[in-house]
């Protein structure tokens, strides 16, 4: 398909991811999800295989069905224009074959890390009785942060109907084919479990086990040639880790793990074992082909109950070759019968009491089980609160049941506690956080501290590390909490000064606002009250106001006061009779010839200096409250502000000299 082709009206084309032997695969956008999503179409030469096309339908539909977070998701399956399609989940990366290609030499640990991402994968499947029947690393794909997700298992069944001539298909498939699928038997769980030995044999060697030039010269070697060791390639490679190939790749599938469960324990357990022998399979017994006894003249007579014993010997010799086949048949078919009821009655399945497993590991429980003539069967893993992780939790049948020989007994293995993982908790509220983890079985402890940044209830910091699993009920988890800004008690402020108060204030970080009003109770200059109250919580940067006092408020009175200021003319010293008889009688308006006349020799002053000065709420009397020049009599106003009660002063001079004063000047 072309980019930019809408398929099936609702996923975009975008480019071809690749083109495999059943299918092509393009990455397309889900237009109503607005996601990124694979699509897989079915390749137009097999659209008319019926029998492909049903199996393509009956797989796809079942892989539906496995939700498991290292199996690629299906979220669609249909038909277009008779193509069968599976539209499954994106994922950005490469495959496990890139993987390996690029990152060899791969860490033990990492292998055995992917590996049991598989392994759970495939166990999943296995439980829902889907075999995948192609695994192979091209099928396996690795995404950014290392995670395995398996695909393919729409197309598997499909695609070992093909016959093994299709080298160009299946070249890639059979270097990881089972040998019972190379001789053409149907594939079982444990057909997935040798390919899963010869992927974990490549991505320890960097190679697979088995070249060739052709398809069918590599399928031979599966089930004629041993898997070569791995410890040969790489001698440091654990001889623990090396069983887990061997016992994978076993050619008789009863002899490989008998689930991808305990596979995966066996591969965790690995790196841990010391001092392992080489594993070897269980010694096989098979059925000798028996010589029959050559029976003589007495054993055929006793057999035989038709004997006659007066028979001369050359007559018998003259028995015809007839009647000797004939006698022979019948003592071979009674032999056999008596062998055969011999056999089956020691074959014949016994009763056993099925054994006490709970505390032992899947190895321990399959040779307990080997003793009593039984099976291992299916491993269904759980967490347990008691049991250890890798230890058998219980059975069925359980303990002490009786039931025949041969029968498989399942069992169910502790995973350990659950664990969970831990989030990043810093910057959520307590109480939230606190309130969950409890619920999850944690013990939650509390630290506060002060901070002026971080508001009141919020995590500044936890002890255990997001990202880390851990058990919740062996746990305690202790949280940092912010209390907010460092807090004060406000102190009593009455009485304080306006300094004070700004100092007080500064030393708390707080701001300040100050206000003044009348008082007839504090002292003018003095706090009255303030907000918050003494006592209450003040953190910095928190708002304090206070009233400064006035002091009393006091009523004033406001008058004026009208002063006459006489003019005083001065006269020379050749006139001064004359001046000092005008001062005797300040009234006098005598103009006479005689003091006319005399006037012409006398020099007179035409002004005065005058100065006032108050005393009030308003001025200070050792200020001047006006200074005029004069020449004539003149009123002079004042203006007095006083508090009720108080009273005020005046004083007037006239060039230098007072001519006027008063103490006690008041309203009325």
């Amino acid at each position: 398909m072309k980019p930019n082709t809408i398929f099936n009206e609702r996923y975009k084309i975008i480019n071809s991811l690749g083109e495999g032997g059943m299918a092509n695969v393009y990455l397309a956008t889900d237009l109503i999800l607005d996601r990124p999503v694979a699509v897989k179409v079915l390749r137009v030469d097999l659209r008319d295989d019926q029998d492909t096309v049903r199996r393509f339908k009956r797989e796809a539909l079942a892989t539906t069905e496995l939700v498991h977070p290292n199996i690629v998701n299906v979220y669609d399956v249909g038909e277009v224009d008779g193509l069968q399609f599976m539209v499954m989940e994106y994922v950005p990366g490469h495959d496990l074959k890139t993987y390996i290609t690029k990152k060899f030499p791969i860490p033990y640990q990492v292998v055995i890390d992917i590996m049991t991402q598989i392994l759970s994968a495939v166990e999943v499947a296995h439980d829902h009785s889907i075999i995948h029947r192609d695994l192979k690393p091209q099928n396996i794909l690795i995404d950014a942060d290392g995670n395995a997700k398996i695909t393919d298992f729409g197309i598997a069944v499909a695609l070992a109907d093909h016959s093994l001539t299709q080298t160009n298909t299946l070249l890639g498939s059979v270097h990881y084919l089972s040998p019972e699928q190379a001789r053409g038997s149907m594939a079982t769980k444990q057909s997935d479990i040798y390919s899963l030995g010869i992927i974990l044999y490549e991505m320890l060697t960097g190679r697979v086990p088995f070249e060739g030039e052709t398809a069918v010269s590599i399928a031979l070697k599966h089930f004629q040639s041993d898997v070569p060791s791995v410890r040969e390639f790489d001698s440091n490679i654990p001889q623990a880790l090396e069983n887990v190939v061997l016992q994978a790749t076993s050619k008789v599938p009863r002899d490989r793990f008998q689930s991808a469960g305990e596979m995966s324990i066996a591969l965790r357990e690995s790196l841990a074992k010391k001092n392992v022998a080489k594993w070897q399979p269980e010694e096989i017994i098979s059925g000798e082909t028996k010589v029959l006894p050559v029976f003589d003249k007495q054993t055929v007579e006793t057999l035989s109950p038709n004997q006659e014993p007066d028979v001369k010997k050359d007559t018998k010799k003259k028995m015809s070759r007839r009647k000797k086949w004939t006698v022979g048949a019948i003592i071979f078919a009674f032999v056999a019968l008596i062998l055969g009821g011999a056999i089956l009655a020691m074959s014949s399945p016994k009763e056993v009491k099925v054994p006490d497993l709970s505390g032992m590991t899947v190895s321990e429980a399959k040779s307990n089980l080997a003793d009593k003539n039984l099976k291992l069967g299916k491993i269904t893993r759980t967490n347990s609160e008691t049991v250890d992780s890798g230890s058998i939790i219980n059975s069925t049948p359980k303990k002490n049941e009786i039931i025949r020989e041969k029968n498989q007994v399942d069992v169910m293995v502790s995973k350990g506690k659950a664990k969970i993982t831990i989030e990043n908790y810093v910057g959520s509220n307590y109480e939230d956080v606190k309130t969950t983890l409890e619920n999850d079985g944690f013990k939650v402890e509390k630290e506060t501290e002060e901070s002026e940044s971080v508001t009141e209830n919020e995590i500044t910091a936890q002890d255990v590390t997001a990202g880390d699993k851990v058990v919740p009920s062996d746990t305690v988890i202790t949280l940092t909490v912010s209390s907010g800004p460092k807090v004060y008690t406000l102190r009593d402020l009455t009485g304080y000064t306006r300094k004070s108060v700004q100092d007080y204030t500064n030393e708390l970080g707080g701001n300040l606002t100050i206000s003044e009003a009348y008082s007839d109770s504090v002292d003018k200059g003095q706090v009255i009250k303030q907000s918050p109250a003494e006592g209450s919580s003040f953190s910095k940067g928190d708002q304090l106001s206070v009233v400064i006092s006035k002091g009393k408020k006091v009523t004033t009175d406001e008058f004026t006061r009208t002063v006459s200021v006489p003019f005083k003319s001065i006269v020379s010293e050749s006139s001064s009779s004359v001046d000092e008889e005008k001062d005797e009688d300040k009234n006098s308006s005598s103009d006479d010839s005689s003091s006319s006349s005399s006037s012409s020799s006398e020099s007179k002053v035409d002004e005065n200096a005058i100065e006032v000065y108050i005393e009030d709420k308003s001025h200070n009397i050792d200020d001047i409250y006006e200074r005029k020049t004069i020449t004539k009599d003149t009123n002079f106003k004042l203006s007095f502000i006083l508090d009720s009660g108080k009273s005020g002063k005046y004083k007037i001079l006239r060039d230098g000299e007072v001519i006027a004063e008063n103490d006690n000047v008041t309203k009325n």
